[in-house]
């Protein structure tokens, strides 16, 4: 925990050293961040968010609650860089979305509730709430209800694993 503001309740935080973490952001209840983090200028996460280790977010992402952000995920805020923080954009993440490790967020792009980004994908338009998107760039795989019905067909059939090694 190398920097903090008062507003952060370091009881009910849990930041995994070395991460860096900007005075001005403001961090929820319960949230969780991973190791080589860095978690830039009056960027806003939301209650029992986890951040994964190795993640990047600059100033102008706000990020909902229970949100999951898997590792090595990088958000850019700068479209044309080098520019100045004028030319920066946001990037919102609503509550419950979740973000595959790897992936990475351009500028200017919103990821709804419930949204699913898999891992490894380059986002470079919103995502609207409860649909699932993948690749590069990412593109529309399907909505939550039917990714999961596709899940639970083929585990009855025994076509994925659904046991711990």
């Amino acid at each position: 925990m190398q920097f903090w503001r008062e507003t952060v309740n370091s009881a009910t935080c849990k930041i995994w050293e070395p991460s860096n973490i900007y005075p001005s952001a403001l961090l929820g209840t319960d949230v969780n961040i991973g190791t080589f983090c860095e978690i830039g200028k009056d960027v806003v996460i939301g209650d029992r968010t986890r951040i994964g280790a190795h993640s990047f977010i600059p100033e102008g992402v706000i990020i909902g609650n229970d949100v999951f952000i898997g590792p090595r995920v990088t958000f850019t805020n700068d479209k044309y860089p080098p520019s100045s923080p004028a030319g920066w954009e946001m990037i919102v993440v609503k509550d419950k979305a979740a973000i595959g490790a790897g992936s990475i967020i351009l500028p200017n792009v919103f990821i709804g509730e419930n949204a699913l980004v898999g891992a490894g994908s380059v986002v470079t338009k919103s995502v609207p709430s409860r649909e699932v998107w993948a690749g590069n760039p990412a593109k529309y795989l399907g909505n939550i209800e039917e990714i999961s019905e596709l899940r639970q067909s083929k585990e009855a059939k025994g076509d994925i694993c659904n046991q711990r090694l």
